[in-house]
């Protein structure tokens, strides 16, 4: 039996990589050009604004906004790939629709754009799934999340005038949805179960293997010559 850590799957970085891609080259393409496309984000309560739903996502106003949702991104992203891999599509789609959905209910007669509102319905799926699921390896997941991004329960609420707090809050709430009305067949542990014997997928083995022992963040290292 091959007892060596699995190796890292690329697949984890694809959703990742290709929305951040897409970010990026919609902000060059109005660089390139010279062009504004806030015209083509979300405009609340008109039909011509809900094209905005599908792509406002990819729209920002400059470059410290686009760099600010870039990060967030790429990492929840890579950790709905991780835990939810095969799901993890629908959940991206559902999540950008339904956010869209309740920002264009909610929101101020404006333009709303960017990606954070995504983010947070990101952030808030993998948080309550975690929870919900009732699974170690997804309630550290989302301990993790809750760690990196606690910070953004409070942008939320209407603390500054040009934010889309609305947004923010729909992703929040779009996140909480999903997570309780998605059914994802995803293995519990069973009490007072052999650890020894326990199977569990190569993408948890990686992760559980950052830790050591006591819990702590420690990441593996890998013999080059193995």
């Amino acid at each position: 039996m091959d007892n060596r850590t699995p190796s890292f799957n690329p697949r984890w970085l694809v959703k990742p990589l290709l929305m951040v891609f897409g970010m990026w080259f919609v902000f060059w393409l109005e660089m390139r050009f010279y062009t504004d496309f806030t015209k083509y984000g979300l405009y609340p309560r008109t039909l011509k604004g809900s094209m905005g739903i599908l792509t406002s996502p990819f729209i920002h106003s400059g470059f410290s906004h686009l760099w600010s949702n870039t990060a967030p991104m790429a990492v929840l992203l890579f950790f709905l790939s991780l835990f939810y891999n095969q799901w993890s599509s629908k959940i991206l789609i559902l999540g950008i629709l339904l956010t869209g959905l309740l920002t264009w209910t909610i929101g101020r007669d404006s333009y709303h754009i960017g990606a954070s509102g995504v983010v947070y319905f990101l952030a808030s799926f993998i948080f309550f799934k975690g929870i919900f699921l009732n699974n170690y390896r997804q309630i550290a997941a989302s301990l993790i999340v809750v760690f990196l991004y606690g910070s953004l329960v409070w942008y939320m609420l209407p603390i500054k005038p040009n934010m889309s707090w609305e947004g923010h809050l729909s992703g929040a709430i779009a996140g909480l949805i999903l997570a309780t009305v998605m059914k994802i067949n995803i293995t519990k542990e069973k009490p007072y179960s052999n650890p020894i014997t326990k199977i569990i997928s190569p993408e948890e083995e990686w992760f559980l293997q950052q830790f050591d022992e006591d819990g702590n963040f420690s990441p593996i290292q890998i013999d080059e010559e193995e």
